[in-house]
């Protein structure tokens, strides 16, 4: 992630934060909505004169959010096995932990899963002792995981994933106007394999960026969407094992 896009996600982090929304910046710098969403998009156009404006209506200098952005790249980038098999093993800390990592904020995992704000408060002092957050004044939630942050492959959260999170996703013929299954196969070189993957993570973080852009929409307005990637190296073993000589 460039410089630039790390200030602009760390922007857009802390107008969330501070329950600044488009409007609030479209009237400040006088542009229309629309314009402030291109400004933010990417980041690459915005003027350090604009840029400083933003600040301001989160009481903040240029300088403080470059800070910011910097200790973002350096925040926790994966938890120890213990720490997952914590989260995995606490179904609402699991669940509060999916709301964080989703951007969430107190009151709207409140509103979605009716949970008691004494129960809701300890989950977070739970995962803001693990490093994933920092509970701030009026209970605000800041995120301090690294945009490289990963589960331990095998670990218990990837194994939670796979035995109980992704068969209840597959159980869908996809069919729907807001779904969608492809699947591919062919043959490729390790070299072209990893080139690959460096496209599939870019995917990734347009997901991500994707889902960021609607921040400014109500709850109401946004629905839980997941994004599955998989690629490996494989082979189906049922066509070893057909009898060709026999076959019909």
């Amino acid at each position: 992630m460039s410089g630039t896009q790390s200030i602009i996600k760390e922007l857009k982090k802390q107008l969330k934060l501070h329950d600044v929304h488009y409007q609030d910046i479209a009237t400040k710098l006088d542009l229309s909505e629309g314009s402030v969403k291109r400004l933010l998009a990417d980041g690459n156009n915005i003027s350090l004169a604009r840029l400083s404006a933003i600040c301001e209506l989160i009481s903040m200098d240029i300088c403080e959010l470059v800070k910011l952005a910097a200790n973002a790249e350096k925040n926790l980038q994966s938890l120890t096995f213990e720490q997952e098999q914590q989260i995995v093993s606490d179904k609402a800390l699991l669940m509060v932990s999916v709301c964080v990592l989703n951007g969430f904020q107190f009151n709207e995992i409140i509103e979605r899963y009716n949970i008691n704000k004494q129960l809701l408060m300890q989950k977070l002092i739970e995962l803001d002792r693990l490093g994933v957050l920092e509970l701030m004044p009026d209970n605000r939630i800041r995120l301090l995981l690294s945009p490289n942050f990963d589960w331990i492959a095998g670990g218990p959260i990837q194994t939670f994933f796979l035995t109980q999170v992704l068969p209840e996703f597959f159980s869908s013929h996809f069919s729907r106007q807001d779904e969608k299954l492809l699947m591919s196969t062919g043959l490729m070189s390790p070299h072209t394999n990893q080139k690959f993957q460096l496209r599939l993570q870019k995917l990734v973080e347009e997901f991500y960026s994707a889902c960021n852009g609607d921040n400014e929409l109500d709850m109401s307005d946004r629905n839980g969407t997941s994004l599955v990637i998989a690629l490996r190296r494989w082979h189906f073993d049922m066509f070893d094992n057909i009898d060709y000589i026999n076959a019909k």
